[in-house]
């Protein structure tokens, strides 16, 4: 068995187990922090990866995102999922495409949205056959590529649990192995999610949640987002706002087990 299919496998694993949190690196170096803190699987972030070349959510090409996982197994050992936006372009054979591109990388799964960058949801019969295509893909693998199909509703300004749950539905039947509907806010409404559909849910973290009540109603899966890679800027800019403002040098004396994270001699320099 190749280290690529010995981590789908694991990932796989993972989602027939106890519930889980899956984080979100930006880089190569946070993907090695997550590790070293015990994390059993990483899943990619749009939002922060966009951040690290200087631009917006959206603004991204497959190519890149095809080189930033290849750098992110390069990084680590652990199984790496990626966030394929639409699958950078409205047809279902580019949801195909942008799923075989990333697993030629090493990615063991990856998440195609119902949202177009141009500013709408997909019809509901046009989002099935966008996630049909990327089943079709992930089929064809020889390794069980674990395909999350996600309704963005909740992000987008149409906060419709029925119809939410409709798409999920689907794409459940259409052959998506987890199901994710970014943006739930509530227990009642993750609960009424995980209980209509019989596949493996993912939950985005938010404040106001808790894992705990995120899996105590039934969600398998945990992801954080940008949301970490957001916390480490927002200190940054703090900071530096510090620093020009008052010419205060108090925040940097922080000092991090780098050696531990990422291996070798560390020198924070």
């Amino acid at each position: 068995m190749s280290e690529q299919a010995k981590k789908a496998e694991a990932f796989r694993a993972l989602h027939a187990s106890e519930p889980f949190v899956i984080p979100n690196p930006w880089d190569a170096g946070s993907a090695r922090m997550f590790e070293a803190l015990g994390f059993q699987a990483l899943a990619t972030t749009s939002s922060g990866f966009a951040f690290t070349l200087g631009r917006l959510d959206g603004c991204v090409t497959l190519e890149e995102v095809v080189a930033h996982v290849a750098a992110l197994v390069a990084a680590t050992e652990l199984p790496i999922s990626v966030d394929l936006e639409n699958g950078f372009g409205a047809a279902p054979e580019d949801a195909a495409l942008a799923v075989t591109r990333v697993a030629e990388a090493g990615a063991v799964g990856g998440s195609i949205e119902d949202w177009d960058p141009a500013g709408h949801l997909y019809e509901r019969e046009h989002a099935v056959e966008r996630v049909l295509a990327a089943v079709e893909a992930a089929r064809t693998l020889g390794f069980p590529f674990t395909l999350t199909a996600r309704a963005e509703n909740h992000i987008r300004e149409n906060p419709d649990l029925a119809d939410t749950i409709g798409r999920l539905q689907a794409f459940e039947q259409a052959g998506a192995d987890v199901l994710y509907a970014p943006g739930l806010r509530t227990v009642d409404d993750i609960r009424s999610v995980c209980e209509a559909v019989s596949r493996p849910v993912n939950v985005l973290a938010l404040p106001g949640l808790s894992v705990g009540g995120i899996t105590g109603a039934g969600a398998q899966r945990v992801s954080v987002g940008g949301g970490l890679a957001w916390v480490g800027i927002a200190a940054a800019a703090a900071a530096a706002e510090a620093i020009r403002d008052g010419g205060d040098l108090s925040s940097l004396g922080v000092r991090l087990p780098l050696a531990d994270w990422l291996g070798g001699r560390s020198e924070q320099s």
